[in-house]
């Protein structure tokens, strides 16, 4: 019997959002898991150091609380290795990990860890990505950093922090924006880290090559957000040629030109298997630095259950999920998120992937 993957979860957001809030909240809260927590830096914006006591080693920390912490003092796949190791041998006692990041950290490179390497494959399971954000200062920040947009793409979940303090309509505007950037990530207004930890912990966002149960309206968010673009007096017509069943959803005008966008592509005609292997190979061949993420249920011929569908960069996975129901239209629905994607180019291949 192979003994279960230690779930992690990435906490990241940018320099104040709130994110070492949200960590002492979790890590106080009477939920009887023990908690490894990994950490980029010690400082004073991190855990408070009055709640750490020095185990022997620099880099691994007992909390009072029962949990551990270390810092990444060197590679994080040698800081996961050596952790698993210890738990194993019996030294180190945890259920889970949460890893925060620093605050002006790309969440890509930590994510991918858990699937370039074998030995960290073999131990761990990245159960999700969470990102804060601050209502107040998100605005500026995503204009002018593009780690902080990064941070949002990068998202399963998108937790909202001092809200209370900015405008209502300047926090519509922040929601809506994160909704263009990232439409598959669910967000919550949080006050204090006072978050349920089942928003949280074990959300099961970010797994490749696994079993997954997947909403069928993930990305009822962002259809929703397109009927309100219409009210601004866009024109409907996108001027580009589709084929039956292809939805028109070329980008509109928006205030903020981010370089992190998303885009939706649906079709009821059936994907053909191979050519749809051997279009994405060739695109994230060429723009996978770029695809932070995407994923989405797939229609697939020959097929009679869905197949579920999902990357980060170069890395992409997919597995049967369940059967369509008799009352379901089989259409395609995949979320792209990425930096200045050739939307254009992705669409005419999926396109031509199609049966028929």
């Amino acid at each position: 019997m192979s003994t279960p993957l230690i779930p992690a979860t990435i906490l990241t957001g940018f320099l104040g959002s709130g994110k070492t809030t949200l960590l002492k909240r979790v890590l106080s809260e009477a939920h009887g898991s023990r908690i490894a927590v990994i950490e980029n830096e010690f400082g004073e914006e991190n855990i408070d150091n009055d709640i750490l006591v020095q185990e022997r080693g620099e880099q691994i920390v007992q909390m009072s609380n029962g949990c551990i912490c270390c810092t990444i003092r060197d590679d994080l796949r040698a800081t996961l290795a050596d952790l698993a190791g210890r738990r194993r041998s019996g030294e180190l006692m945890f259920d889970r990990v949460i890893i925060e990041t620093t605050g002006v950290a790309d969440p890509g490179p930590v994510a991918q860890t858990f699937f370039m390497d074998d030995e960290v494959a073999s131990q761990y399971l990245l159960d999700s990505v969470i990102t804060l954000v601050d209502a107040v200062h998100a605005p500026q920040q995503l204009d002018t950093r593009l780690e902080a947009q990064r941070q949002v793409g990068f998202a399963d979940r998108i937790f909202i922090s001092k809200a209370e303090l900015a405008d209502a309509d300047a926090l519509a505007a922040l929601r809506q924006r994160l909704t263009r950037m990232n439409p598959r990530a669910a967000q919550r207004v949080v006050h204090f880290g006072e978050v349920p930890l089942a928003d949280v912990l074990d959300l099961r966002g970010f797994n490749l090559n696994a079993r997954l149960d997947i909403d069928p309206d993930f990305l009822k968010d962002e259809e929703h957000e397109h009927a309100h673009d219409h009210d601004h007096g866009h024109d409907h017509d996108c001027g580009h040629d589709h084929a039956p069943g292809e939805a028109c959803n070329h980008p509109h005008h928006h205030h903020h030109d981010d370089d992190v966008k998303s885009f939706v592509f649906r079709s009821e005609r059936a994907f053909d298997p191979a050519r749809l292997e051997d279009f994405l190979g060739a695109i994230v061949q060429v723009y996978g630095p770029r695809m932070l993420r995407y994923k989405g249920v797939l229609n697939m011929h020959g097929f009679e259950r869905k197949v579920v569908f999902q990357g980060v960069h170069q890395l992409m996975g997919s597995d049967l999920a369940g059967a369509w129901g008799p009352q379901e239209t089989r259409q395609s629905k995949l979320v792209f998120i990425g930096i200045d994607l050739p939307r254009d180019i992705i669409e005419q291949g999926l396109v031509k992937s199609l049966v028929g």
